[in-house]
This record gives C-alpha cells, structure tokens and sequence, in this order.
C-alpha cells in the first residue's frame, strides 16, 4: 500500500458506526512506550473479538510507537484504536508534526528504517495526518488492519465494561 499524508482536524476519524468502540491510551515518551503500546493494542484486540489481528497490531503498533520515541522530543504518545467488524485501526500521535515518517528503501545498506515496511506489508493500509492546518501542533501515523471476509461474518465488536 502507498501511505497517505493529509490535513485533518486535530483528533482521529472515529468509526463509521457511532456504536463501534474507540479506545485511547496516553503513555510518556519513554523506551517502555513501545511494550506498553503493544500489551494494550494486544489484550484490547483480544478482548473485542479481534484476537487473529493481535499478532499484527502488536508489531506495527511497536515499530509505530518505537519510531515517535525514537525520532520525536513530544512528552506523551497517544495511542487511539477504532475497533470496527471487519477492520481496526490504530493511530499513534505525538506533538512533533514535522518529523513525518517515511518507509526506508529494503536494500541490505540500510540498517534501520524497516519498521514502516513492515507496516506496509501487514496492512491493508497506512499514512500520517497532520494536526493543525497551516499551524501545525501534532501527527499521527496509522495503520488499518482488516479481518478476513469469513471471520468478520462471525464477529462483532465488543465494548469493555
């Protein structure tokens, strides 16, 4: 898939369906972001019903988090999840707009950068929006996971109590 950058207002898409579930998660800017992120994305997959996702979304989501440690100075990560039938998708959101994310070439020379590619061949797509217009104040990469056809005939989405 090509990732999609565009202007948007300053909060994610919630799902097509008022009833679908939206999750958030705020973590500190630290080396554990990434696990945290990942345990989360994980057990709420699970949880909703979406448990042959988790695998997935716990890989990108860690190479999406690891990568706004990494390369921003933003205090706090936020990490929103869309949980929908058929599809999930995550945001991972930090407050330095300018640093957009960009999948690296997949020659042997280039010894980080992959994280993004990987993304790339897990989902069915993925971008980064830009919080803010003209000013902008924070970014968000993404990633869209789908459920096959026949397992999404069998599944709903379920909200945690």
């Amino acid at each position: 898939m090509t990732p999609v950058s565009t202007l948007v207002p300053p909060s994610p898409t919630p799902p097509a369906e008022p009833s679908d579930p939206f999750y958030r998660l705020v973590v500190p800017n630290s080396a554990c972001a990434p696990r945290i992120a990942r345990d989360f994305v994980g057990s709420l997959l699970r949880i909703t019903g979406h448990p042959r996702l988790a695998d997935d979304a716990r890989l990108c989501v860690t190479e999406v988090v690891t990568n706004s440690h990494r390369h921003t100075r933003s205090r706090l990560i936020r990490v929103d999840v869309a949980v929908c039938r058929a599809e999930v998708t995550v945001y991972v959101g930090d407050n330095e707009p300018r640093a957009l994310p960009v999948a690296a070439p997949s020659d042997a020379e280039h010894e980080r950068g992959r994280g993004l590619l990987l993304v790339e061949s897990l989902s069915v797509r993925w971008g980064s929006v830009i919080y803010g217009g003209c000013s902008p104040v924070a970014k968000a990469v993404w990633f869209t996971l789908a459920v096959v056809e026949a397992e999404a005939e069998g599944e709903g989405c379920l909200a945690l109590s």
